[in-house]
Protein backbone atom coordinates (compact mmCIF):
# COMPACT_ATOMS: atom_id res chain seq x y z
CA UNK A 1 0.00 0.00 0.00
CA UNK A 2 1.41 3.14 -1.49
CA UNK A 3 1.72 6.87 0.95
CA UNK A 4 -1.47 7.72 -1.09
CA UNK A 5 -3.55 4.40 -0.20
CA UNK A 6 -2.42 5.01 3.98
CA UNK A 7 -3.38 8.19 3.55
CA UNK A 8 -6.90 7.56 2.79
CA UNK A 9 -7.25 4.75 4.78
CA UNK A 10 -6.74 6.83 8.04
CA UNK A 11 -9.06 9.48 6.43
CA UNK A 12 -11.59 7.11 6.39
CA UNK A 13 -10.70 5.84 9.82
CA UNK A 14 -11.21 9.31 10.90
CA UNK A 15 -14.17 9.88 9.10
CA UNK A 16 -15.58 6.43 10.17
CA UNK A 17 -14.58 7.09 13.79
CA UNK A 18 -16.02 10.80 13.59
CA UNK A 19 -19.67 9.39 12.26
CA UNK A 20 -19.99 7.02 15.35
CA UNK A 21 -19.02 8.93 17.73
CA UNK A 22 -21.68 11.62 16.17
CA UNK A 23 -23.87 8.62 16.28
CA UNK A 24 -22.99 7.58 19.85
CA UNK A 25 -23.30 11.08 20.72
CA UNK A 26 -27.01 10.96 19.51
CA UNK A 27 -27.85 7.89 20.89
CA UNK A 28 -26.95 8.76 23.88
CA UNK A 29 -28.52 12.55 24.02
CA UNK A 30 -31.72 10.72 22.78
CA UNK A 31 -31.82 7.87 25.53
CA UNK A 32 -31.18 10.90 28.31
CA UNK A 33 -34.13 12.64 26.92
CA UNK A 34 -36.01 9.70 27.14
CA UNK A 35 -34.99 8.91 30.47
CA UNK A 36 -36.40 12.05 31.44
CA UNK A 37 -40.06 11.46 29.67
CA UNK A 38 -39.79 8.81 31.58
CA UNK A 39 -39.27 10.13 35.11
CA UNK A 40 -42.16 12.55 34.05
CA UNK A 41 -44.09 9.13 33.71
CA UNK A 42 -42.72 8.04 37.47
CA UNK A 43 -43.34 11.37 39.06
CA UNK A 44 -46.81 11.31 37.55
CA UNK A 45 -47.24 7.77 39.05
CA UNK A 46 -46.00 8.93 42.55
CA UNK A 47 -47.76 12.06 42.89
CA UNK A 48 -51.39 10.04 41.89
CA UNK A 49 -50.75 7.45 44.13
CA UNK A 50 -53.59 6.44 45.89
CA UNK A 51 -53.14 3.97 49.02
CA UNK A 52 -55.49 2.69 50.93
CA UNK A 53 -54.57 4.77 53.72
CA UNK A 54 -54.08 7.56 51.69
CA UNK A 55 -58.31 6.97 50.72
CA UNK A 56 -59.45 6.04 54.40
CA UNK A 57 -57.83 9.80 54.81
CA UNK A 58 -60.14 11.10 52.33
CA UNK A 59 -63.68 9.19 53.85
CA UNK A 60 -62.94 10.65 57.44
CA UNK A 61 -62.23 13.94 55.74
CA UNK A 62 -65.37 13.84 53.93
CA UNK A 63 -67.85 12.66 56.33
CA UNK A 64 -66.09 14.89 59.24
CA UNK A 65 -66.72 17.89 57.05
CA UNK A 66 -70.42 16.90 55.73
CA UNK A 67 -71.18 17.04 59.75
CA UNK A 68 -69.78 20.74 59.50
CA UNK A 69 -71.28 21.68 56.34
CA UNK A 70 -74.82 20.82 57.84
CA UNK A 71 -73.80 22.38 61.28
CA UNK A 72 -75.84 25.95 63.08
CA UNK A 73 -77.83 26.98 65.51
CA UNK A 74 -81.44 25.71 65.66
CA UNK A 75 -83.26 22.48 65.63
CA UNK A 76 -85.78 20.68 63.08
CA UNK A 77 -88.12 18.12 62.58
CA UNK A 78 -87.15 13.77 62.87
CA UNK A 79 -87.98 13.60 59.18
CA UNK A 80 -85.36 12.51 56.32
CA UNK A 81 -84.75 15.49 54.04
CA UNK A 82 -83.07 15.75 50.45
CA UNK A 83 -79.84 18.09 50.69
CA UNK A 84 -77.53 19.24 47.79
CA UNK A 85 -73.87 19.22 49.12
CA UNK A 86 -71.16 20.83 46.44
CA UNK A 87 -68.01 19.40 46.15
CA UNK A 88 -65.04 22.04 46.91
CA UNK A 89 -62.66 20.57 48.48
CA UNK A 90 -58.93 20.06 48.86
CA UNK A 91 -57.38 16.94 49.09
CA UNK A 92 -55.47 17.40 52.30
CA UNK A 93 -58.51 19.19 53.80
CA UNK A 94 -62.08 18.76 52.15
CA UNK A 95 -64.91 20.93 52.70
CA UNK A 96 -68.20 21.13 51.08
CA UNK A 97 -71.46 23.62 50.57
CA UNK A 98 -74.50 21.83 51.97
CA UNK A 99 -78.05 23.38 50.44
CA UNK A 100 -81.20 22.07 51.07
CA UNK A 101 -83.42 20.87 48.28
CA UNK A 102 -86.50 20.79 50.26
CA UNK A 103 -87.59 17.25 49.60
CA UNK A 104 -89.00 16.03 52.84
CA UNK A 105 -88.93 12.44 53.44
CA UNK A 106 -91.36 11.99 56.02
CA UNK A 107 -90.80 8.42 57.37
CA UNK A 108 -88.91 6.62 60.82
CA UNK A 109 -85.66 7.75 62.18
CA UNK A 110 -84.50 4.61 60.59
CA UNK A 111 -85.82 3.97 57.54
CA UNK A 112 -85.01 6.10 53.97
CA UNK A 113 -88.02 5.93 51.80
CA UNK A 114 -88.77 8.18 49.66
CA UNK A 115 -92.38 9.84 48.85
CA UNK A 116 -94.14 7.44 46.28
CA UNK A 117 -97.36 7.17 46.09
CA UNK A 118 -99.61 5.70 43.79
CA UNK A 119 -99.52 8.26 40.96
CA UNK A 120 -100.59 8.08 38.13
CA UNK A 121 -101.20 9.76 34.42
CA UNK A 122 -98.29 11.81 32.42
CA UNK A 123 -95.65 14.11 33.83
CA UNK A 124 -93.09 16.22 31.96
CA UNK A 125 -89.29 16.83 32.62
CA UNK A 126 -86.75 19.39 31.44
CA UNK A 127 -83.43 18.43 32.44
CA UNK A 128 -80.67 21.40 31.89
CA UNK A 129 -77.17 20.67 33.06
CA UNK A 130 -74.38 21.49 29.78
CA UNK A 131 -75.03 22.75 26.74
CA UNK A 132 -77.81 19.91 25.49
CA UNK A 133 -80.95 19.99 27.50
CA UNK A 134 -83.37 16.92 27.08
CA UNK A 135 -87.50 16.98 27.78
CA UNK A 136 -89.41 14.15 29.02
CA UNK A 137 -92.73 12.65 28.88
CA UNK A 138 -93.20 9.87 31.47
CA UNK A 139 -96.47 7.72 31.88
CA UNK A 140 -96.93 6.39 35.28
CA UNK A 141 -99.34 3.65 35.74
CA UNK A 142 -99.59 3.77 39.85
CA UNK A 143 -97.90 1.52 42.19
CA UNK A 144 -98.27 -2.26 40.64
CA UNK A 145 -97.33 -0.87 37.14
CA UNK A 146 -95.24 1.88 37.77
CA UNK A 147 -93.49 3.50 34.55
CA UNK A 148 -95.89 2.60 31.64
CA UNK A 149 -93.93 4.12 29.02
CA UNK A 150 -91.34 7.67 28.77
CA UNK A 151 -90.31 9.80 25.90
CA UNK A 152 -87.22 11.27 25.47
CA UNK A 153 -85.45 14.00 23.40
CA UNK A 154 -82.65 15.48 23.27
CA UNK A 155 -82.02 19.40 22.14
CA UNK A 156 -78.73 21.21 22.41
CA UNK A 157 -78.90 25.01 23.30
CA UNK A 158 -77.61 27.26 20.53
CA UNK A 159 -74.10 28.63 21.45
CA UNK A 160 -75.21 32.20 21.51
CA UNK A 161 -78.07 31.34 24.04
CA UNK A 162 -75.40 30.72 26.67
CA UNK A 163 -74.65 34.01 26.62
CA UNK A 164 -77.78 35.97 26.17
CA UNK A 165 -80.67 36.88 27.92
CA UNK A 166 -82.72 34.58 30.23
CA UNK A 167 -86.06 35.24 28.65
CA UNK A 168 -83.92 34.33 25.32
CA UNK A 169 -82.89 31.21 26.66
CA UNK A 170 -86.24 29.94 28.72
CA UNK A 171 -87.86 31.23 25.83
CA UNK A 172 -86.20 28.73 23.45
CA UNK A 173 -86.93 26.43 26.33
CA UNK A 174 -90.59 26.80 26.03
CA UNK A 175 -90.81 26.52 22.23
CA UNK A 176 -89.12 23.40 22.26
CA UNK A 177 -91.12 22.37 25.16
CA UNK A 178 -94.57 23.19 23.08
CA UNK A 179 -93.31 21.19 20.48
CA UNK A 180 -92.46 18.25 22.11
CA UNK A 181 -96.33 18.51 23.51
CA UNK A 182 -97.80 19.02 20.17
CA UNK A 183 -96.71 15.82 18.76
CA UNK A 184 -98.70 13.80 21.58
CA UNK A 185 -102.08 12.96 20.44
CA UNK A 186 -105.42 14.94 21.13
CA UNK A 187 -102.87 17.90 20.40
CA UNK A 188 -105.63 20.75 21.76
CA UNK A 189 -106.84 18.46 24.86
CA UNK A 190 -102.59 17.93 25.51
CA UNK A 191 -102.15 21.79 25.20
CA UNK A 192 -105.27 22.92 27.34
CA UNK A 193 -105.48 20.23 30.05
CA UNK A 194 -103.16 20.71 33.06
CA UNK A 195 -99.41 18.99 33.74
CA UNK A 196 -97.24 18.76 35.87
CA UNK A 197 -93.37 19.28 35.24
CA UNK A 198 -90.40 18.21 37.12
CA UNK A 199 -87.23 20.55 35.72
CA UNK A 200 -83.79 19.41 36.67
CA UNK A 201 -81.43 22.75 36.65
CA UNK A 202 -77.71 21.29 37.24
CA UNK A 203 -76.26 24.50 38.60
CA UNK A 204 -75.48 26.18 41.76
CA UNK A 205 -78.27 26.77 43.25
CA UNK A 206 -79.64 28.56 46.28
CA UNK A 207 -83.24 26.06 47.21
CA UNK A 208 -85.99 28.12 48.66
CA UNK A 209 -88.59 25.95 48.06
CA UNK A 210 -89.17 22.24 46.57
CA UNK A 211 -90.36 23.89 43.38
CA UNK A 212 -88.45 27.23 43.94
CA UNK A 213 -84.54 28.15 43.50
CA UNK A 214 -82.26 31.60 43.41
CA UNK A 215 -79.44 31.16 40.45
CA UNK A 216 -76.30 31.22 42.66
CA UNK A 217 -73.35 30.96 39.46
CA UNK A 218 -73.48 29.72 36.03
CA UNK A 219 -71.07 27.18 35.47
CA UNK A 220 -70.20 24.95 31.86
CA UNK A 221 -69.90 27.58 29.59
CA UNK A 222 -73.17 29.51 30.52
CA UNK A 223 -72.78 33.12 30.89
CA UNK A 224 -76.14 35.19 31.48
CA UNK A 225 -75.50 38.04 33.55
CA UNK A 226 -79.30 38.88 33.93
CA UNK A 227 -80.31 35.24 35.40
CA UNK A 228 -78.21 35.53 38.80
CA UNK A 229 -80.12 36.22 41.89
CA UNK A 230 -83.39 34.80 39.94
CA UNK A 231 -85.94 32.26 40.70
CA UNK A 232 -85.18 29.57 37.70
CA UNK A 233 -88.83 28.66 38.44
CA UNK A 234 -90.26 31.68 37.76
CA UNK A 235 -87.97 32.14 34.62
CA UNK A 236 -89.10 28.81 33.13
CA UNK A 237 -93.19 29.30 34.24
CA UNK A 238 -93.25 32.55 32.68
CA UNK A 239 -91.93 31.04 29.03
CA UNK A 240 -94.47 28.35 29.44
CA UNK A 241 -97.57 30.09 30.45
CA UNK A 242 -96.35 32.70 27.45
CA UNK A 243 -96.34 29.61 24.73
CA UNK A 244 -99.64 29.05 26.15
CA UNK A 245 -98.71 25.87 28.09
CA UNK A 246 -100.70 25.10 31.20
CA UNK A 247 -97.94 23.41 32.98
CA UNK A 248 -96.92 23.86 36.56
CA UNK A 249 -93.19 23.59 37.86
CA UNK A 250 -94.05 20.90 40.74
CA UNK A 251 -90.08 20.01 41.43
CA UNK A 252 -86.77 22.17 40.88
CA UNK A 253 -84.26 19.53 41.22
CA UNK A 254 -80.64 18.85 40.81
CA UNK A 255 -79.65 15.89 38.57
CA UNK A 256 -78.34 14.02 41.55
CA UNK A 257 -81.43 14.28 43.33
CA UNK A 258 -83.63 13.38 40.29
CA UNK A 259 -81.25 10.33 39.73
CA UNK A 260 -81.80 8.70 43.59
CA UNK A 261 -85.71 9.30 42.83
CA UNK A 262 -85.36 7.18 40.23
CA UNK A 263 -83.23 4.75 41.60
CA UNK A 264 -85.25 4.18 44.38
CA UNK A 265 -88.70 4.58 42.30
CA UNK A 266 -87.34 0.93 41.57
CA UNK A 267 -85.43 -0.48 44.49
CA UNK A 268 -86.21 0.85 48.09
CA UNK A 269 -82.65 0.32 49.15
CA UNK A 270 -80.67 2.75 47.14
CA UNK A 271 -79.99 5.52 49.44
CA UNK A 272 -77.49 7.18 47.73
CA UNK A 273 -77.17 8.52 44.04
CA UNK A 274 -73.66 9.80 42.27
CA UNK A 275 -73.08 11.64 38.85
CA UNK A 276 -69.85 10.88 37.14
CA UNK A 277 -69.44 12.46 34.31
CA UNK A 278 -68.29 16.16 32.74
CA UNK A 279 -68.31 16.69 37.03
CA UNK A 280 -69.28 15.31 39.89
CA UNK A 281 -71.97 14.99 41.73
CA UNK A 282 -73.87 13.37 44.45
CA UNK A 283 -76.32 13.10 46.89
CA UNK A 284 -77.85 10.54 49.80
CA UNK A 285 -80.29 10.39 52.60
CA UNK A 286 -80.31 12.32 55.85
CA UNK A 287 -82.09 12.56 58.89
CA UNK A 288 -82.99 15.71 59.10
CA UNK A 289 -81.97 16.24 63.25
CA UNK A 290 -78.91 15.44 61.45
CA UNK A 291 -79.04 18.79 59.43
CA UNK A 292 -79.08 21.72 61.58
CA UNK A 293 -78.84 24.14 59.64
CA UNK A 294 -80.87 24.37 55.97
CA UNK A 295 -78.81 25.73 54.33
CA UNK A 296 -74.76 24.98 55.20
CA UNK A 297 -72.41 26.74 53.40
CA UNK A 298 -68.58 25.66 54.57
CA UNK A 299 -66.36 26.34 51.89
CA UNK A 300 -62.07 26.23 51.51
CA UNK A 301 -60.27 28.57 49.28
CA UNK A 302 -57.11 27.06 49.13
CA UNK A 303 -55.23 24.17 46.85
CA UNK A 304 -56.46 22.20 43.71
CA UNK A 305 -60.32 21.17 44.18
CA UNK A 306 -61.09 17.54 44.93
CA UNK A 307 -63.44 17.59 41.66
CA UNK A 308 -61.28 18.56 39.77
CA UNK A 309 -59.10 15.25 40.21
CA UNK A 310 -62.27 12.56 39.49
CA UNK A 311 -64.29 14.70 36.57
CA UNK A 312 -64.50 14.53 33.41
CA UNK A 313 -64.19 17.69 32.79
CA UNK A 314 -60.55 17.86 33.59
CA UNK A 315 -59.45 14.53 33.37
CA UNK A 316 -58.45 14.99 29.44
CA UNK A 317 -56.59 18.18 30.43
CA UNK A 318 -54.46 17.08 33.13
CA UNK A 319 -53.10 14.35 30.49
CA UNK A 320 -52.32 17.31 27.83
CA UNK A 321 -50.32 19.09 30.83
CA UNK A 322 -48.24 15.59 30.93
CA UNK A 323 -48.12 15.25 27.72
CA UNK A 324 -46.45 19.00 27.20
CA UNK A 325 -44.01 18.45 29.88
CA UNK A 326 -42.72 15.34 28.29
CA UNK A 327 -42.83 17.55 25.03
CA UNK A 328 -40.58 20.18 26.56
CA UNK A 329 -38.24 17.00 28.14
CA UNK A 330 -37.66 15.49 24.93
CA UNK A 331 -38.02 15.94 21.06
CA UNK A 332 -40.25 12.48 20.43
CA UNK A 333 -43.20 14.95 19.99
CA UNK A 334 -41.00 17.80 17.95
CA UNK A 335 -43.39 20.48 16.86
CA UNK A 336 -46.38 20.29 18.79
CA UNK A 337 -46.14 21.85 21.58
CA UNK A 338 -48.11 24.90 20.14
CA UNK A 339 -51.42 22.74 20.20
CA UNK A 340 -50.52 20.93 23.27
CA UNK A 341 -50.42 24.55 24.87
CA UNK A 342 -53.98 25.07 24.20
CA UNK A 343 -56.19 24.21 27.76
CA UNK A 344 -58.77 21.54 27.06
CA UNK A 345 -57.93 21.27 23.70
CA UNK A 346 -57.91 17.42 24.95
CA UNK A 347 -61.38 17.17 26.36
CA UNK A 348 -62.09 14.04 27.98
CA UNK A 349 -65.12 13.98 26.41
CA UNK A 350 -66.45 15.51 23.27
CA UNK A 351 -69.44 17.58 24.90
CA UNK A 352 -72.12 18.69 22.85
CA UNK A 353 -71.42 20.74 24.90
CA UNK A 354 -78.92 13.86 49.89
CA UNK A 355 -79.63 13.32 52.91
CA UNK A 356 -83.27 15.67 53.41
CA UNK A 357 -81.17 14.44 50.20
CA UNK A 358 -77.57 15.46 50.20
CA UNK A 359 -75.87 16.26 46.60
CA UNK A 360 -72.60 16.93 46.09
CA UNK A 361 -72.88 19.90 44.04
CA UNK A 362 -71.16 20.36 40.81
CA UNK A 363 -71.78 20.30 37.33
CA UNK A 364 -72.45 17.49 35.04
CA UNK A 365 -73.75 17.38 31.28
CA UNK A 366 -74.08 14.39 28.41
CA UNK A 367 -71.82 13.10 27.00
CA UNK A 368 -69.88 10.73 24.23
CA UNK A 369 -67.23 8.19 24.28
CA UNK A 370 -64.32 9.42 25.99
CA UNK A 371 -61.26 10.69 24.20
CA UNK A 372 -59.32 9.41 27.39
CA UNK A 373 -61.23 6.33 27.65
CA UNK A 374 -60.47 5.22 23.74
CA UNK A 375 -56.81 5.86 24.13
CA UNK A 376 -56.63 3.76 26.94
CA UNK A 377 -58.76 1.07 25.96
CA UNK A 378 -57.30 0.84 22.96
CA UNK A 379 -56.20 -2.96 22.47
CA UNK A 380 -54.90 -2.77 18.85
CA UNK A 381 -51.29 -3.69 18.78
CA UNK A 382 -50.06 -0.74 16.86
CA UNK A 383 -52.09 1.63 19.27
CA UNK A 384 -53.90 2.88 16.16
CA UNK A 385 -56.87 4.63 17.64
CA UNK A 386 -54.13 6.68 19.78
CA UNK A 387 -52.07 7.53 16.74
CA UNK A 388 -55.96 8.96 15.22
CA UNK A 389 -56.54 10.87 18.29
CA UNK A 390 -53.08 12.18 18.82
CA UNK A 391 -53.13 12.83 14.89
CA UNK A 392 -56.77 14.64 14.67
CA UNK A 393 -56.77 16.61 18.11
CA UNK A 394 -53.16 17.17 18.97
CA UNK A 395 -52.09 17.48 15.29
CA UNK A 396 -49.29 14.82 16.49
CA UNK A 397 -48.37 12.86 13.45
CA UNK A 398 -45.87 9.71 13.61
CA UNK A 399 -45.69 9.48 17.13
CA UNK A 400 -43.31 6.57 17.97
CA UNK A 401 -45.51 3.18 19.46
CA UNK A 402 -43.50 2.93 22.36
CA UNK A 403 -44.27 6.84 22.78
CA UNK A 404 -47.97 5.95 22.62
CA UNK A 405 -47.83 3.06 24.71
CA UNK A 406 -45.80 6.05 27.51
CA UNK A 407 -49.24 8.23 26.98
CA UNK A 408 -51.49 5.35 27.31
CA UNK A 409 -50.23 4.53 30.86
CA UNK A 410 -50.60 8.37 31.44
CA UNK A 411 -54.28 8.02 30.84
CA UNK A 412 -54.01 5.24 33.27
CA UNK A 413 -52.36 6.43 35.82
CA UNK A 414 -54.96 9.41 36.41
CA UNK A 415 -58.11 7.79 35.28
CA UNK A 416 -57.21 4.88 38.55
CA UNK A 417 -56.40 8.27 40.20
CA UNK A 418 -59.94 9.81 39.51
CA UNK A 419 -62.00 6.15 40.37
CA UNK A 420 -60.19 5.63 43.46
CA UNK A 421 -60.87 9.46 45.08
CA UNK A 422 -64.89 8.97 43.75
CA UNK A 423 -64.78 5.60 45.49
CA UNK A 424 -63.95 7.62 48.52
CA UNK A 425 -66.16 9.81 48.31
CA UNK A 426 -68.73 7.49 47.90
CA UNK A 427 -67.87 5.49 50.58
CA UNK A 428 -67.43 8.66 52.49
CA UNK A 429 -70.97 9.46 51.91
CA UNK A 430 -71.50 5.91 53.58
CA UNK A 431 -69.76 6.88 56.72
CA UNK A 432 -71.65 9.93 57.07
CA UNK A 433 -75.31 7.86 56.92
CA UNK A 434 -73.74 4.51 58.91
CA UNK A 435 -73.91 2.71 56.06
CA UNK A 436 -70.30 1.59 55.84
CA UNK A 437 -70.44 -1.33 58.48
CA UNK A 438 -68.30 0.45 61.24
CA UNK A 439 -70.09 2.33 63.34
CA UNK A 440 -72.58 -0.35 65.57
CA UNK A 441 -76.19 -0.11 64.87
CA UNK A 442 -76.43 3.07 62.88
CA UNK A 443 -73.56 1.78 60.77
CA UNK A 444 -75.99 -0.29 58.35
CA UNK A 445 -76.97 -2.90 60.29
CA UNK A 446 -80.62 -3.86 61.02
CA UNK A 447 -82.37 -3.48 63.85
CA UNK A 448 -85.72 -5.28 65.00
CA UNK A 449 -87.69 -4.68 68.21
CA UNK A 450 -84.81 -2.50 69.85
CA UNK A 451 -82.37 -5.57 69.51
CA UNK A 452 -79.36 -5.90 67.11
CA UNK A 453 -78.23 -8.32 64.64
CA UNK A 454 -75.29 -8.94 62.84
CA UNK A 455 -77.25 -9.11 59.37
CA UNK A 456 -75.73 -5.78 57.37
CA UNK A 457 -78.38 -4.14 55.17
CA UNK A 458 -78.33 -3.68 51.72
CA UNK A 459 -77.41 -0.49 50.15
CA UNK A 460 -77.50 0.71 46.67
CA UNK A 461 -75.86 3.58 45.26
CA UNK A 462 -77.19 4.73 41.66
CA UNK A 463 -74.55 5.78 39.48
CA UNK A 464 -75.35 7.91 36.33
CA UNK A 465 -72.76 9.85 34.08
CA UNK A 466 -70.36 9.28 31.34
CA UNK A 467 -67.45 8.34 32.82
CA UNK A 468 -69.40 5.67 34.83
CA UNK A 469 -71.55 4.39 32.17
CA UNK A 470 -69.23 4.54 28.94
CA UNK A 471 -65.42 4.12 30.53
CA UNK A 472 -64.64 0.79 31.25
CA UNK A 473 -61.66 0.85 33.09
CA UNK A 474 -62.96 4.07 34.90
CA UNK A 475 -65.83 1.95 36.53
CA UNK A 476 -63.39 -1.45 37.03
CA UNK A 477 -61.23 0.98 38.92
CA UNK A 478 -64.16 2.62 40.80
CA UNK A 479 -65.68 -0.81 42.48
CA UNK A 480 -62.15 -1.70 43.11
CA UNK A 481 -61.98 1.28 45.30
CA UNK A 482 -65.15 0.88 46.76
CA UNK A 483 -64.22 -2.87 47.41
CA UNK A 484 -60.86 -2.53 48.61
CA UNK A 485 -62.10 0.65 51.16
CA UNK A 486 -64.87 -1.27 52.75
CA UNK A 487 -62.70 -4.83 53.16
CA UNK A 488 -64.06 -8.35 52.13
CA UNK A 489 -66.86 -8.18 54.96
CA UNK A 490 -68.73 -5.28 53.89
CA UNK A 491 -68.38 -4.80 50.36
CA UNK A 492 -70.26 -7.22 48.95
CA UNK A 493 -74.14 -5.32 51.02
CA UNK A 494 -73.09 -2.13 48.59
CA UNK A 495 -73.95 -2.21 44.97
CA UNK A 496 -73.08 0.33 42.54
CA UNK A 497 -75.99 0.48 40.09
CA UNK A 498 -76.22 2.10 36.83
CA UNK A 499 -78.73 4.52 35.76
CA UNK A 500 -80.35 5.72 32.65
CA UNK A 501 -81.83 8.96 32.18
CA UNK A 502 -82.13 8.99 35.93
CA UNK A 503 -81.86 12.58 36.28
CA UNK A 504 -84.51 13.71 34.09
CA UNK A 505 -87.02 10.56 34.64
CA UNK A 506 -86.53 10.97 38.62
CA UNK A 507 -87.39 14.68 38.42
CA UNK A 508 -90.80 13.96 36.38
CA UNK A 509 -91.46 10.94 39.17
CA UNK A 510 -90.55 13.90 41.64
CA UNK A 511 -93.23 16.43 40.08
CA UNK A 512 -95.53 13.35 40.28
CA UNK A 513 -95.24 12.94 44.06
CA UNK A 514 -95.68 16.87 44.72
CA UNK A 515 -98.51 17.61 42.23
CA UNK A 516 -101.51 17.90 44.66
CA UNK A 517 -100.94 16.35 48.09
CA UNK A 518 -99.68 18.07 50.77
CA UNK A 519 -96.32 16.05 51.90
CA UNK A 520 -97.29 15.45 55.74
CA UNK A 521 -100.47 13.82 54.04
CA UNK A 522 -98.61 11.32 51.97
CA UNK A 523 -98.08 7.60 52.39
CA UNK A 524 -95.07 6.02 51.94
CA UNK A 525 -94.42 3.01 49.77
Amino acid sequence: MGKLGFGIAVSCAVVTCAIAVVFVSRRVKSRRKWNRVVGVLKELEEGCSTSIGRLRQVVDAMAVEMHAGLASDGGRPRYHNVVDVKFDQNIAAIELLCFSSFLILNSPAENFFLIFRNEKGTYYALDLGGTNFRVLRVQLGGKSSKILGQEVERQPIPQHLMTSTSEELFDFIGLTLKQFVERENNTQLQLDMKRELGFTFSFPVRQITASSGILIKWTKGFSIEDMVGKDVSDCLQQALTKRGLNIQVAALVNDTVGTLALGHYHDEDTVAAVIIGTGTNACYVERTEAIIKSQGLHTNSGGMGFEKMISGMYLGDIVRRVILRMAQESDIFVGVASRLSVPFILRCFAVAAGLFIISLFMNSGHEHISLIAAMHEDDSPDLREVARILRDTLQMCDVPLKARKLIVRVCDVVTRRAARLAAAGIVGILKKIGRDGNSGITGGRSKSGGESTNKMRRTVVAVEGGLFASYTMFREYLNEGVSEILGDEIAPFVVLKASEDGSGIGAALLAASHSSSDVDNVRLL
